[in-house]
């Protein structure tokens, strides 16, 4: 088993919020924009920030993971966690970082792949069943999977493995691979895809009959789930729930509606916050508020079309946001039903209320750290827990 590091950091590490109004004040964002798109309307980009009035504080508590992607709540309040590279790990709340789970089928980690989010089964307590995604390597290319696995009761193993979904076609290719993987309220399992990054296959978001650049959503074996908008119609995939996104590493339940809500990145400028409602075209590429890494514009470079979602909110430029969750915890009262995502090139968690499926402030918390977010999750003593990029765990709660 790996040493475990404590680390307790007195400055930048350790945060107390100062004690302000939530009344909005300046946006937090203060760089130029990439472009001079206008918002479809008010508060879609740059709303008012808020500052969190309660002592909260953020603490490193393991600083020994390897590039870790998905972290996920076990029900004892220890963590579930992936390492990009293909290992997957048990992590106490004191920084105990386990040995490598076996059992985990080979990824591809090369570029922006490798064993990427995670879920445990609701019924984990009885079945100790694990979900995960992953880049796949086949002879055809690489491809965005689900697999499942049951936990062996010593905790070093994954038994009885099986790829339970594959979201065709594979491409040669090693980005926008989404891959997170939740459960809905329902008891089946949501999973994101991205549309693979290249402008080859960046058509593949508009077509129903692709699984790149989706919403999938599937039963605990991998079939398309009931009731999924798409059944029956023809030339579409059954598992669809939604289409048009870029690169979706972002997905959580909403606790107040039990509706699903998504993060993804633009190019320069046009990351997205989108409320998924089942069936709907979220306009990837056809619309969007970045443009081409190059400077060039994208498309048609409109941001409107009858048709076509509107993201709730975006950010320009880019905050990079992965990882997702709503937080329902008790420890800080006035985050309650509020989003925090993990931010990479951003470098910070963001937090946003949200009131009527209206963005209505935002905040930036451990902006100070130079760590690149990758996952957030909520642990079962109600703080926030997040690993980063560098190998880090993070716990941000109550001081």
């Amino acid at each position: 088993m790996r040493k475990a590091i404590y680390i307790f950091f007195a400055g930048a590490a350790a945060i107390v919020a100062p004690f302000r109004s939530e009344a909005q004040q300046s946006p937090v964002e203060t760089k130029k924009a990439n472009s001079e798109y206008k918002p479809a309307f008010n508060g879609q980009t740059r709303i008012g920030s808020v500052s969190t009035k309660s002592a909260y504080e953020g603490k490193v508590i393991t600083s020994a993971l390897e590039r870790p992607w998905g972290i996920t709540s076990l029900p004892d309040g220890r963590f579930l966690v992936t390492e990009k590279g293909g290992t997957m790990r048990i992590v106490s709340t004191t920084g105990t970082v386990g040995k490598a789970i076996s059992g985990v089928p080979k990824v591809n980690s090369d570029g922006q792949g490798g064993l990427l989010g995670l879920c445990i089964d609701p019924d984990f307590p009885k079945n100790r069943m694990v979900y995960w995604a992953f880049s796949e390597p086949l002879s055809e290319g690489n491809i965005t999977s689900v697999a499942k696995g049951k936990l062996s009761a010593d905790e070093a193993r994954l038994e009885n493995v099986t790829v339970i979904y594959r979201a065709t076609p594979a491409y040669k290719g090693n980005l926008h691979y989404g891959g997170r993987v939740i459960f809905s309220k329902d008891g089946n399992l949501f999973l994101s895809t991205g549309e693979r990054s290249d402008l080859v296959t960046r058509p593949q978001a508009q077509d129903i009959n692709s699984g790149l650049g989706k919403i999938i959503r599937i039963t605990r074996d991998g079939k398309p789930a009931a009731g999924n908008p798409f059944a029956g119609k023809p030339n579409a995939r059954p598992e669809l729930y939604s289409y048009g996104h870029r690169n979706v590493q972002g997905i959580a339940i909403n606790p107040v509606t039990g509706e699903l809500w998504e993060t993804e990145f633009g190019p320069r400028g046009g990351d997205e916050l989108n409320r998924i409602v089942p069936g709907k075209n979220y306009g990837w590429p056809t619309i969007t508020y970045g443009i081409e890494y190059s400077g060039d514009k994208i498309g048609a470079a409109i941001q409107q079309k009858e048709g076509l979602e509107q993201p709730v909110y975006y950010w320009d430029p880019v905050i990079s946001p992965s990882g997702i969750t709503f937080y329902s915890g008790k420890q800080i009262p006035e985050w309650k039903n509020n989003l925090f995502i993990s931010s990479l090139s951003g470098m910070h968690v963001c937090r946003l209320v949200i009131e009527g499926n209206k963005v209505t402030g935002e905040e930036r918390l451990l902006s100070g750290e130079n760590q690149r977010f990758r996952d957030i999750t909520e642990g079962k003593d109600g703080a926030l827990y997040a690993v980063t990029d560098q190998g880090r765990l993070y716990r941000i709660g109550k001081k």
